[in-house]
């Protein structure tokens, strides 16, 4: 009789290995490693199984006719534009964010709303009693009967609770991390298990049309904790982001089957849950000091939505042999290219200067279009000369000094101009003879910005 072999699964990435060790290779954790066979269930060998026939299936042509994806609205603005207009019906996705966020309340408001509108809604709890989203419920004011819960950790008895009635419209599994299968022996928590459970709630939302959503931890790099192929398994994965020091949040989608993967949400947390934030840029610069040097108004696009920031920048001069360089809310690697072009090619001296760059309200920027307005806050703050309140800036800038246009010019200056802005300062080409409300300086290279903000023209 052949022996059984067995694999060594670490249970914080997912690595395989022959034999056990103390560490992890691929991760560098400590005693994550947990011995599985590989003779059955989860992670048998094709040959270890009993082999069955298979059933042909209807081959059909790519040709056919195109049906546009159901979709089950929730009714609040932020969260559909995120997901692209809804629920998709057999869709299943995953919300991931970290401790505390308002994953639970954001989900628990969706919950309302769709119950409200007529869709039954199953909401399951692995880390609460019942008694205790009651609580949570009523203090959002998110009470509907058509809500059902239950707190439960297996998914055998949640799937049989599910098929004894007709599917509902959407099931909420909170968290998927707390739940556990009988076909694995290992801990809830485990690669295995997070694997396993995700599996057969993705399977009963394909056979019924139910969505599922699942709650997912975030481990402390800001990644969904367990297995990466939950996220490839799921169709859409959703990440609930937000400063601890900050009320906003923000809904933003790195994967979507059925919409756009550049959308975001935002909202805003009150003692009565998640509120709407219909204009963003409104909320990033409400506080801002239109006086003080060292502050740039970036106009971002985020998806189609644009949205205004204050960038703000403070240069200082050094008593270290290295000088610090620090970035809140940008890539640092991307300042430290902006710097290099301003010293190459403009003439500005920082390398005995500390530079803090930092987005004010939290936000994080990742498009490159940021460079023209960080460069103009390092020479404001450089020169001790403010930009003025009613100017703002976007563009990208290359390793020779060029100012690159960026695209969705149009959009980013009719939001500078709802908002109050008078002036832009753009590379040329962006505007490719649109007109535009407020009057737009064109420059050519980063040495034509730096001139005339040192020297305070318009």
């Amino acid at each position: 009789m052949a022996k059984a072999r067995s694999q060594f699964i670490c249970q914080n990435c997912g690595a395989v290995s022959t034999r056990w060790a103390g560490r992890c290779d691929s991760c560098g954790e400590w005693n994550t490693l947990v011995e599985e066979n590989t003779g059955s269930g989860i992670g048998a060998t094709p040959a270890a199984r009993a082999l069955k026939k298979g059933t042909p299936v209807q081959l059909v042509p790519l040709s056919g006719e195109i049906e546009e994806a159901p979709r089950v609205a929730t009714q609040i603005a932020e969260f559909d534009r995120v997901t692209g207009g809804g629920f998709v019906r057999g869709s299943a996705v995953l919300l991931g964010g970290d401790p505390g966020i308002g994953k639970s309340t954001l989900l628990m408001q969706a919950a309302a709303a769709l119950a409200k509108a007529g869709h039954p809604v199953i909401y399951v709890s692995g880390e609460e009693a019942v008694a205790q989203i009651r609580l949570r419920a009523r203090r959002l004011d998110a009470v509907e009967p058509q809500v059902g819960l239950a707190a439960e950790t297996s998914v055998e008895n949640i799937i049989a609770t599910l098929e004894t009635g007709p599917p509902p419209a959407l099931v909420i599994v909170d968290s998927i991390q707390t739940m556990w299968t009988d076909i694995a022996e290992s801990a809830p928590g485990t690669v295995t298990q997070v694997r396993a459970s995700a599996q057969a709630l993705i399977r009963y939302a394909k056979k019924t049309g139910a969505s599922v959503v699942l709650v997912g931890h975030v481990t402390k790099e800001g990644q969904i904790a367990g297995p990466r192929v939950v996220e490839h398994m799921v169709d859409a994965v959703l990440y609930f982001e937000g400063e601890g020091g900050h009320h906003f949040r923000i809904l933003r989608t790195v994967k979507n089957r059925f919409g756009p993967t550049d959308e975001i949400g935002v909202f805003e947390m009150s003692d009565a849950g998640l509120r709407e934030v219909a204009n963003p840029s409104e909320l990033f610069l409400g506080e801002r000091n239109v006086s003080a040097p060292g502050a740039a108004v970036f106009a971002g696009m985020e998806g189609t939505r644009p949205v205004l920031v204050e960038i703000q920048a403070l240069v200082a001069q050094s008593t270290l042999a290295t000088p610090r360089r620090a970035v809140v809310g940008w890539d640092s690697a991307r300042l430290s290219m902006v710097l290099a072009v301003l010293e190459a090619h403009c003439g500005v001296r920082l390398g005995g200067h500390d530079v803090y760059l930092n987005v004010a309200g939290g936000y994080r920027i990742a498009e490159p279009a940021a460079d023209i307005a960080v460069a103009a806050a390092l020479v404001s703050s450089l020169s001790g000369k403010a930009l003025g309140a009613d100017r703002a800036f976007f563009g990208e800038v290359s390793l020779s000094g060029a100012a690159r246009p960026v695209a969705h010019a149009g959009q980013r200056l009719k939001e500078a101009e709802k908002l109050g802005f008078a002036r832009a300062m753009v590379p040329k080409g962006c505007l490719d003879g649109q007109k535009t409300g407020i009057a737009v300086s064109e420059f050519s290279d980063l040495a034509e910005l730096v001139a005339a903000i040192a020297g305070g023209s318009d």
